[in-house]
């Protein structure tokens, strides 16, 4: 994954484990003040997000410790690899896009971030500015021609 990528596993995982913890936390705690706990709703609500929250910070810790972490400004040359970010023209509309190739965890198509194991990424590594790429996705096949590669 890329740096950027691990540090905001970093922020989700403390974020998670220094505010939400507590909360959830006392939110049981009021729950359970309000008696039995068979028939209290707060309470089977707060130990199910308690349940979800823990789930989650132990996904992060493991991700986290197994990450491999790449520095993109150590990266160059002429052809698309992990970290790159490529500018592409659909051949058929014309429509340019900018993509960075990231790892899965960081993955997000709305930011420009797609993930190394997606249709297009994988059609794209190995290639160089000025090919054209047949990328076979769910929606169909499309073309891309490869603008410019960088690595920022």
């Amino acid at each position: 994954m890329t740096a950027n990528g691990h540090a905001m596993l970093e922020a989700e995982l403390k974020k998670r484990q220094s505010e939400d913890r507590p909360a959830i936390i006392q939110a049981i705690s009021e729950a359970r003040a309000h008696g039995d706990l068979s028939e209290n709703a707060e309470y089977h609500a707060a130990k199910e997000q308690q349940s979800h929250n823990e789930g989650r910070i132990a996904e992060l810790e493991d991700m986290l410790s197994r990450a491999e972490v790449i520095d993109i400004s150590k990266l160059g040359g002429d052809t698309v690899k992990f970290g790159a970010t490529v500018e592409l023209v659909d051949e058929d509309t014309e429509e340019e896009k900018t993509y960075q190739i990231v790892g899965d965890q960081e993955a997000d198509v709305k930011s420009g971030k797609i993930s190394i194991s997606s249709p297009i990424a994988r059609a794209l590594i190995g290639k160089s500015e000025g090919d054209s790429v047949e990328v076979s996705a769910p929606g169909g096949s499309k073309s891309y021609e490869i603008l410019a590669v960088k690595y920022i």
